[in-house]
């Protein structure tokens, strides 16, 4: 599937940098982060604010033309991949984080557990979760910053060895 080479408003909610501090437990400082679904860069900028990030973000959007699911970074190391997908291509970025074998974080609505192809891809790979204790507002589309959140939303992890995994049958 080519993505749009422009965000579909539905998919332009921009992430708060403090959604982050969740994840910064689990990251290693050594590793380089792709953000491939930057927008306007909040969480990109946040991680390289965070402790002075030592080695850097790489990032991309479909913005930009670079279609995460087809194209992977220049650079020959990174080592994980944070980012706030598109929620219409949720399950194609989960297909692609796995396939690519990486530790990675994506923040997804708690639907994102509501279909049985999902459940089989999270049954198949496994899949850890870092709940929020309050919903996450987003800056809107029609650029209102920190709008009442929508809907709840959690950190998707793999590989960051966060603790345990949830079990589907």
């Amino acid at each position: 599937m080519k993505l749009p080479l422009k965000r579909q408003s539905a998919d332009d909610f921009q992430t708060p940098p403090e959604a982050l501090e969740p994840l910064y437990p689990y990251l290693k400082k050594e590793w380089v982060i792709w953000e491939p679904a930057t927008g306007k860069g909040n969480l990109a900028k946040a991680l390289r604010e965070w402790r002075d990030w030592p080695h850097g973000v790489i990032e991309s959007d479909i913005l930009f033309s670079q279609d995460f699911l087809t194209w992977q970074p220049k650079r020959e190391h990174w080592d994980c991949i944070i980012t706030n997908p598109p929620f219409s291509l949720k399950q194609q970025f989960l297909e692609r984080c796995y396939a690519l074998g990486k530790p990675f974080a994506l923040l997804l609505p708690l639907t994102t557990f509501e279909t049985a192809k999902r459940q089989k891809l999270f049954r198949e790979n496994g899949v850890e979760v870092i709940f929020f204790p309050k919903r996450i507002n987003f800056e809107t589309p029609n650029k209102v910053a920190h709008s009442s959140a929508w809907f709840a939303t959690a950190w998707f992890t793999h590989g960051l060895k966060i603790g345990k995994e949830l079990t589907f049958t």
